[in-house]
């Protein structure tokens, strides 16, 4: 590497240390996508980690349409669309 550019694992650490508001009030799912089970809830304005990223079930949101679903900790999903990260795209690591 060089001009001072991060490692892989700076950058995960680096991206995985933003937090993200979410959009709207969301139910967080065992797996990335509706059809697994409800861990929990969090209200709009919560501020989520998200630890990394991957392609689950397409859902449409309050900021669109995606497939990407956000894993917030172990076992906790939710869908990138509920997430207000700036991006249509991954903002951090694949799962």
């Amino acid at each position: 590497m060089t001009g001072g550019a991060m490692t892989a694992g700076q950058a995960v650490e680096a991206l995985a240390a933003r937090t993200y508001p979410l959009a709207a009030d969301v139910n967080v799912r065992s797996g990335p996508g509706t059809s697994y089970g409800k861990v929990g809830r969090l209200s709009a304005g919560t501020l989520v980690s998200i630890a990394c990223q991957k392609p689950g079930e397409t859902v449409t949101g309050p900021t669109g349409t995606s497939k990407i679903w956000d894993r917030i900790g172990s076992g906790r999903y939710i869908s990138d669309t509920y997430v207000r990260t700036g991006s249509d795209g991954y903002v951090a690591p694949r799962c």
